[in-house]
């Protein structure tokens, strides 16, 4: 696996550049996971606006001194943060800067100790912290990045890669401590944004700028069973009085000595989602409260105030409900892909596929199947990935059947399918993406490994029934009595010197360990590889390999 033991200031910096702009490309989806009736839903705009101003204020720090830079990025978050989830991102780089004081360089274990820092932080400036949201993913992550650390694993993007694993876990978690997500079936939209800019930073450093321009972020699916949002148009009674949700007021307090428990307090009962955080000499207040006037009055009295914004969220709920209304507004392209096992059905989904058929080797769908994922994809233009040479022709007879656009590429295995997703350009019309998805199918080697149902004479090879067999871009070019012999075989033949990544999914009659072996012992050999290991619960394939 690829190391990268300790980064500078500079470094530091340009992966969460990275990390706002991955943010951008899904700060609208994020915005669309508010669920709450007070229309504090902008989410995904609110952290990329303060990530902007995060970003933007580092760059104003030349110096490498991780310290430094990250104490510039916190003051950027302060001065830039926008809504409440904003205010606790800004909490976050407060606590991470604290964290990392006087550190020059960052291991590992510098980035643990830091987030955990993040998190006291991020706590203590909300009021009423409530669990399942933005503040518990941070906390699940930063509990993750130590334990990484304590093991003896210092590492940086080792323990990067830990946080990002947790923070997903946890985003996915979110609906089962939280109500209102779970009735609404979604996850909090917090939590998700903090999850892709942790995401984003881990790709950069991954070397994956390249594939990042061409990819979206994924929206975490809810790990619990959830019910779709229903907006129901409520009549008010002549007896029921409208409770207004009055204005989102926010504002930067400067002057001298000032004392921001005191002003938590002053504030606390004069409005809810009260965040009050800063120093002595700046303050950041966010508060929901029905007279601003007051608000501003009592703050002038201590300093100056600057970047002030109330906005009327009774206008807003009525904007917010309108955009629920129109949630499943269809995209413009969608994909549906066919594939056996969980596993891969996951990796296909974070791929953004839209709709997952079951089927493949020996359980190959129906045109009906097929079908009914492409109806259930949110767009009347549709990319169906077949991933099986058998369920092309029935993938193809769909057109037929549908009122709507079809386009098949002709994948015929796993490894081409996802290659044919990461060229996938979410800004470009069908026609376009369906030429450089086909296209990219070229560009992959696919390795798979089974065991032969029948004693035969093939290709040279003296194949007996239940033999491990090696299939290399679909030709047999290897035979022995285990599985893991024959991939080291045909790994062997793969012409691995001139590739650069290689991705193995296990199938569900292989163990993880003996997966884990496979991967640790194809970097040792070939370490220029980046080298991924993914359970892709396949039947009947102990191995499907991905060589790019």
């Amino acid at each position: 696996m690829k190391q990268t033991d300790t980064i500078g200031g500079q470094k530091f910096l340009e992966m969460f550049s990275a990390a706002t702009d991955w943010l951008e490309k899904s700060a609208a989806d994020i915005d669309a996971l508010n669920v709450f009736p007070v229309p504090d839903g902008d989410t995904g705009t609110n952290m990329l606006l303060t990530m902007k101003s995060t970003i933007e204020h580092g760059f104003q720090n030349a110096n490498d001194n991780a310290s430094s830079v990250a104490q510039s990025m916190a003051n950027g978050a302060l001065m830039g943060a926008r809504g409440n989830s904003g205010v606790i991102l800004s909490q976050f780089w407060t606590g991470l800067a604290h964290g990392l004081e006087n550190k020059e360089t960052i291991n590992g274990k510098d980035f643990a100790t830091a987030l955990e820092q993040a998190s006291v932080v991020a706590y203590k400036g909300v009021s009423n912290p409530v669990e399942g949201t933005i503040l518990t993913v941070l906390k699940d992550a930063s509990k993750s990045a130590a334990l990484t650390a304590a093991n003896g694993n210092s590492d940086f993007l080792s323990v990067l890669e830990a946080t990002v694993a947790t923070a997903s876990e946890s985003v996915a978690n979110t609906p089962t401590l939280l109500p209102v997500l779970r009735e609404a079936g979604v996850v909090d939209s917090g939590g998700q944004g903090l999850y892709t800019i942790l995401d984003g930073a881990l790709r950069y450093l991954r070397g994956e700028s390249e594939l990042m321009q061409f990819r979206k972020p994924q929206i975490i699916a809810s790990n619990v069973s959830t019910t779709p949002v229903t907006i129901v148009s409520h009549a008010k009674t002549e007896d029921e009085e409208e409770i207004p949700f009055g204005y989102c007021t926010e504002f930067l307090l400067k002057g001298k000595e000032l004392d921001p428990e005191k002003i938590r307090k002053h504030l606390l009962k004069r409005g809810q989602s009260l965040i009050v955080v800063g120093d002595e000499s700046t303050i950041r207040v966010h508060i929901h409260t029905l007279d601003p006037g007051e608000i501003f009055s009592y703050a002038t009295a201590m300093g100056t105030i600057h970047n002030v914004s109330a906005r009327n969220m009774d206008e807003q709920h009525q904007d917010y409900l309108e955009k629920q209304k129109n949630r499943s507004v269809p995209v413009n392209t969608a994909i549906v892909a066919v594939v056996a096992g969980e596993g891969l059905a996951e990796v296909f989904a974070s791929l953004g596929v839209a709709a997952v058929v079951a089927g493949g080797q020996t359980m190959n769908p129906s045109t009906k199947d097929i079908l009914m994922g492409v109806e259930r994809a949110p767009s009347d233009k549709v990319i169906i990935l077949p991933n099986n040479k058998n369920i092309i022709m029935a993938a193809r007879q769909v057109q037929a059947l549908t009122k709507k656009s079809i386009c098949v590429i002709p994948t015929v295995n796993v490894p081409q399918g996802v290659a044919a997703l990461l060229a996938f350009d979410y800004e470009a019309d069908m026609e376009t993406n369906s030429e450089i998805m086909t296209e990219a199918i070229k560009s992959v080697k696919s390795i798979e490994i089974t065991h032969s149902v029948r004693s035969c004479k093939i290709g040279g090879l003296d194949i007996k029934k239940k033999q491990a067999i090696g299939l290399l871009n679909g030709t047999i070019v290897a035979v022995q009595d285990t599985a893991k012999d024959v991939l080291d075989e045909v790994l062997e033949k793969a012409g691995l010197d001139k590739a650069e990544i290689v991705t193995v999914y296990y199938g569900e009659d292989s163990e993880e360990a003996e997966a884990e072996t496979c991967g640790n012992e194809i970097r040792e050999k070939y370490p220029h590889l980046q080298v991924e290991v993914v359970k892709g619960g396949q039947p009947h394939y102990n191995y499907i390999v991905s060589v790019e």
